[in-house]
């Protein structure tokens, strides 16, 4: 039996899952949010929906014109009033009606059966077998069926006027076996103004040295809660850290496009169905923020990993697979359209996904939702995109909406593209025990624990990077 199959359910994750009793809670939540509400209007209002406040006597039109500082104020307090409890009464009905997405599926013995899609042969049917055939045309080709099908097609590069300005430089000593730190804050205008779209790169390195370096989209609020970096454990093992916050290129909630980069660069015309979504945006945001690691004489920019956790490790594997200048790539638990198999519809599928967040992707992904053995793709190919570059995919034994066993399959199904440069990706067909990390230019590990990133995962991740990178300091 897996240690999939032995997991505890997890309770709690970023992207919420549907229960076998949504449905009848929300009809009973409808039927009770109506009659509180009545009730407050009611008695805060002191009359009756049915009746209008004021004198019953009968008036003429004069009399009501007459009066007409009185009348109208309560005419539009009824109007607003009947108006307001219909649509809230549409709102709820429309929440108790809505169709769900089924539960999520958490049994093996349910996982149906599908056929991958083969990383190593053409469009034209002639299989891979050499690096120069996978560089020239095949991982372009996979590369396009991930922008048309899932994430959207990147409309523009480095904007010809994008600048940036350090604007804060600062040193502060060692401490507690830490090295001397350099402390920078750089702001990245992307149209060149400062009052256009812009972002601001967080930067702690090492002192006295190029560093490698770790570059994390991670929202300020998300080290409350388990998912930020550590950065005194990067420092005492010789790596900097670079910091941004994702919200700053497109909010994370549905309404964000209107004011993220995605609006700002869009062309006339709306959006259309390899159109690039939230996740497009973060990603493209991350490559910006290599175009200025790359001039930082602080920075070792051959030595410059990408990670994410979740939401974002799904957009750190998108950018990976774009931009290969990031010469490592981490995805922490990133599930569903990150690193994991979605046909095998354990946990989060592709259904829940674009049901719950359609703004993360192109239009055209959620057509697949009922479909998903019609993608052109499955997340095997995305981590294969990485060769022959190091990738790492962690998962963990509670976060079973992020189907460790997939993310694991995901991994192994890239080592035969990983197999043209020479060299083992994982390594093993079959599943490791918890906290037992394998692999060698695909690393995976399972720990225990819930959905985030602990440090466990971190000291994994650095041993890795170690490995790969030869870096010197070890922590003691």
């Amino acid at each position: 039996m897996s240690n999939n199959t032995q997991a505890k359910e997890l309770f709690a994750r970023p992207h919420g899952k549907a229960d076998a009793g949504a449905s009848s809670r929300s009809n009973g939540e409808a039927s009770t949010g109506a009659r509180f509400l009545i009730t407050r209007l009611r008695v805060s209002h002191h009359f009756p929906l049915s009746t209008c406040p004021g004198p019953r006597r009968t008036r003429n039109r004069f009399d009501l014109w007459h009066d007409r500082d009185r009348f109208i104020p309560m005419l539009r307090s009824r109007l607003f009033i009947r108006f307001g409890v219909a649509a809230v009464l549409g709102g709820l009905l429309v929440r108790a009606q809505a169709p769900r997405p089924p539960a999520a599926q958490y049994d093996e013995a349910k996982v149906p059966a599908y056929t991958l899609p083969d990383p190593l042969l053409l469009a034209d049917g002639h299989r891979v077998t050499s690096r120069k055939t996978w560089e020239r045309v095949r991982r372009p080709e996979i590369l396009d069926l991930f922008a048309t099908h899932v994430y959207g097609r990147t409309p523009v590069g480095r904007p010809a006027a994008m600048r940036w300005a350090v604007t804060s430089s600062t040193r502060t000593p060692g401490a507690d076996g830490a090295p001397a730190t350099l402390h920078k804050t750089v702001v990245i205008y992307f149209a060149g103004t400062k009052d256009g779209p812009q972002m601001t790169l967080s930067l702690a390195l090492p002192a006295g040295k190029r560093a490698p370096v770790f570059l994390m989209p991670s929202p300020a609020a998300w080290a409350l809660h388990g998912f930020g970096p550590n950065q005194a454990l990067l420092l005492r093992r010789g790596y900097g850290l670079a910091t941004f916050d994702p919200n700053q290129v497109e909010l994370d909630k549905p309404e964000g496009y209107a004011t993220s980069v995605r609006a700002f660069f869009a062309k006339p015309g709306g959006l259309a169905p390899d159109a690039w979504g939230a996740i497009g945006a973060w990603a493209w945001a991350m490559s910006r923020a290599m175009d200025y690691l790359v001039t930082d004489p602080n920075v070792d920019s051959r030595k410059v990993a990408i990670l994410g956790v979740s939401r974002y490790g799904k957009t750190t594997m998108w950018a990976g697979a774009q931009d290969q200048r990031f010469s490592m790539v981490f995805s922490v638990e990133s599930g569903c359209a990150g690193a994991g198999i979605v046909r095998r519809q354990y946990g989060e599928t592709v259904a829940s996904i674009t049901r719950a967040f359609p703004y993360w992707f192109n239009p055209a992904f959620k057509t697949y939702a009922t479909r998903v053995n019609d993608l052109p793709v499955d997340w095997h190919m995305l981590v294969a995109l990485m060769a022959p570059r190091p990738v790492y995919v962690s998962t963990a034994v509670e976060d079973r909406w992020g189907d460790p066993r997939g993310s694991f399959l995901a991994a192994r199904g890239a080592d035969p593209v990983y197999r043209l440069y020479h060299e083992t990706g994982v390594g093993t067909d079959t599943m490791p025990p918890v906290l037992t990390p394998v692999g060698d230019f695909i690393g995976y590990h399972e720990r225990t624990g819930k959905h985030g990133i602990n440090d466990y995962d971190w000291a994994r991740f650095l041993d890795f990077a170690d490995r790969h990178w030869k870096t010197a300091m070890r922590d003691k």
